[in-house]
């Protein structure tokens, strides 16, 4: 009922597609929405994190307006409340939407209205978090997008995110930016612990971050689990997106069952519906067959979520109030 790591451009359903091309002056590779869903779906034989990531070029093409920005994050809540959801976090990074003369904070102010628009008109709750780019040479991208965090935070943003390339572009290399944001009271999330080792996550939290994306890796090192823990870290697992990337050689080696016997927070999230081809209940039921989860552990994973979430203690309250009474029927729906 709660999706805490969602990607935007990677979470475009392929009949919006034709919409948002047309808001944004771009031309599609294909006029039918089957080949345009092949194109932005992720290949069974996928070999890792760059790979992947390379599913990301289509849909940004038709992200590049106030227009397109506002509608995708408007569409895009429509689905989450159509599939149960109660809440979600919508995360994008802003530097890769100015392609056509937008700037970072006109891309923001636009997915801040069609955030709005989706909550009043679909009674769901939702944030934004915004994703600085690991890279080379773009700390002043990163920096703006800090700013524009400040600014919108509160009004429609709840954290900022490191998100790329991790194998190639290590941390540590961002930690000045995330020092930035703690100075403004910005809450951090960073992906880690993904395509880069155990070293990868201390360097997060050495950065500030209040929850780790993925965070798979931190099962190498026994000291860093006991960390995550006693620092009620929340880690944003996301079981068929880390398949995908082969953060994990197989089902078999996925750590999230190791992850609850020792005490983690761990939450259950889709990273990108459209490219992974998920969602959120095909993940939680995935998960209890692949491990033969209780629906009370299920439960205990969407509780996490609430936890872990960017709201008000009074909003916490009522989202875990809302899941202890339909958890159990929504995974249970048809």
């Amino acid at each position: 009922m709660i999706d805490l790591h969602l990607h935007l451009d990677g979470s475009i359903h392929p009949e919006d597609m034709f919409r948002l091309a047309e808001m944004s002056g771009a031309a599609l590779p294909a006029e039918r929405e089957e080949e345009i869903r092949k194109m932005l779906m992720v290949e069974p034989g996928c070999r890792n994190l760059g790979e992947y990531l390379e599913k990301f070029a289509l849909p940004l093409q038709v992200l590049q307006t106030k227009e397109s920005m506002e509608y995708a994050v408007y569409r895009l809540l429509k689905r989450l409340r159509t599939q149960g959801l109660c809440y979600a976090e919508i995360r994008f990074a802003p530097q890769l939407h100015t392609q056509k003369g937008l700037t970072q904070e006109a891309a923001v102010h636009a997915a801040v209205s069609g955030l709005g628009q989706g909550i009043r008109e679909f009674g769901i709750s939702a944030g934004l978090i915004l994703c600085c780019m690991r890279g080379a040479g773009n700390g002043a991208e990163n920096t703006e997008t800090v700013a524009a965090a400040e600014r919108f935070l509160g009004k429609g943003v709840c954290a900022v995110d490191l998100a790329g390339n991790e194998a190639a572009y290590p941390t540590e290399m961002f930690s000045d930016v995330f020092g930035r944001a703690q100075e403004r009271h910005v809450p951090v999330v960073i992906h880690a612990g993904e395509a880069a080792g155990a070293e990868s996550v201390r360097k997060a939290l050495e950065s500030g971050a209040l929850r780790i994306g993925h965070g798979i890796r931190a099962m190498e090192d026994s000291g860093l689990m006991e960390l995550l823990r006693d620092r009620k870290i929340y880690l944003e697992m996301c079981y068929s997106s880390n398949l995908q990337t082969r953060a994990v050689d197989s089902p078999e080696d996925y750590p999230l069952p190791e992850f609850m016997e020792k005490g983690l927070y761990v939450t259950v999230n889709t990273d990108n519906m459209t490219v992974s081809d998920t969602n959120l209940k095909k993940e939680y039921l995935l998960l209890k067959k692949q491990f033969a989860l209780t629906d009370d552990a299920l439960k205990q994973l969407a509780l996490n979520a609430a936890e872990g979430a960017f709201v008000t203690e009074e909003e916490r309250a009522e989202l875990k109030s809302r899941i202890q009474r339909e958890f159990a029927a929504w995974l249970g729906q048809g």
